[in-house]
């Protein structure tokens, strides 16, 4: 990483532009949502996991389609019918949630053998999950983002001080906010595995975040920091912090593009929300926490107590 070694990038000016990118990202996801209600009543792609209903999963021996599956099964008055992985593997999706697991597999397999025999599948996967259930899920997810997001608060400011642990928050309420924005955009079924991609985002946002901070914290300690411009000394630490960031960043997009394209079906969701989730972290942490930090310094100072008599020289020493 010596590429970085000497780096001087002006990020903090370019703050504004970010924000501007920021906004028209959130809104577009904001306006996916509000659509997603009106068309679909419902503002994310909820799956089994979340809404009740049945999910099976069945491997066809001779290749097959998915229109010929979904009109083994009804038609578009029938369960939902996507492909799996390969040609000849399908999930199908069904709102029978007051049936047993038995009744909705014998009346799912009864269904294909008169379309395609019996013995022309073999069905590898069951599950039943009821609405009760699913709705339970939905509210324990939202409350666990919101735990962590107390939590980070109260870390943060034991640690270092109120307004980092403030940045960092709104810093994260971002990269969720324009993570749900993609999942609206784009439909993606949102499973117990999304919500634990959505909470890692969290996690590794506010880890890159907590370097940054860590290193404008280091600087502001040394002699004389803070008569220093403090926009100009959170912009080196930023640059400071750049060989780790983009090498941590790297490594882990590595991992989850390898994951993503040779990986199984189940879990490509889950790596392609990650992957998101790491370059919307990165950018944050840059362009949305730091800058986040300077303004709340601008508003409610740097923490620190000054005597009467430095009051106005203190205050004139933290521009932004």
């Amino acid at each position: 990483m010596r590429l970085f070694g000497n780096a001087s990038y002006h990020f903090i000016e370019k703050r504004k532009t970010a924000y501007t990118i920021s906004a028209i990202a959130i809104l577009v996801g904001i306006g996916a949502m509000v659509y997603n209600v009106v068309s679909q009543g419902s503002w994310l792609n909820y799956g089994v996991d979340f809404t009740g209903g049945s999910l099976v999963q069945v491997h066809f021996q001779d290749a097959v389609t998915v229109g010929d599956v979904r009109s083994a099964l009804g038609g578009a008055s029938g369960p939902d019918v996507t492909r799996f992985s390969g040609e000849n593997e399908f999930v199908i999706r069904a709102q029978l949630s007051e049936a047993t697991i038995d009744e909705v597999r014998a009346e799912i397999e009864g269904q294909l053998d008169t379309a395609f025999g019996p013995g022309s599948y073999e069905v590898s996967r069951t599950e039943l999950v009821g609405p009760k259930i699913g709705s339970e899920l939905q509210t324990k997810a939202g409350l666990a983002i919101l735990f962590s997001f107390l939590l980070t608060l109260v870390y943060l400011a034991i640690r270092f001080e109120f307004r980092f642990g403030l940045a960092a928050v709104i810093a994260t309420v971002h990269d969720i906010l324009i993570t749900l924005g993609f999942l609206a955009l784009f439909r993606v079924e949102i499973a117990l595995p999304t919500v634990a991609a959505i909470l890692t985002i969290v996690g590794y946002s506010l880890n890159d975040t907590i370097v940054v901070f860590d290193r404008i914290r280091e600087n502001l300690g040394k002699k004389g920091a803070r008569k220093q411009d403090q926009a100009e000394l959170v912009n080196r630490s930023i640059n400071e912090t750049l060989p780790r960031t983009v090498l941590t960043s790297g490594t882990t997009l590595a991992v989850l593009l390898a994951l993503l394209l040779v990986g199984p079906a189940v879990i490509r969701d889950f790596s392609l929300v990650l992957i998101l989730g790491v370059l919307v972290g990165t950018y944050s942490s840059i362009f949305v926490a730091s800058p986040a930090l300077l303004e709340i310094q601008k508003r409610m100072g740097d923490g620190k107590k000054k005597s009467k008599g430095k009051t106005r020289r203190a205050a004139d020493a933290v521009p932004v």
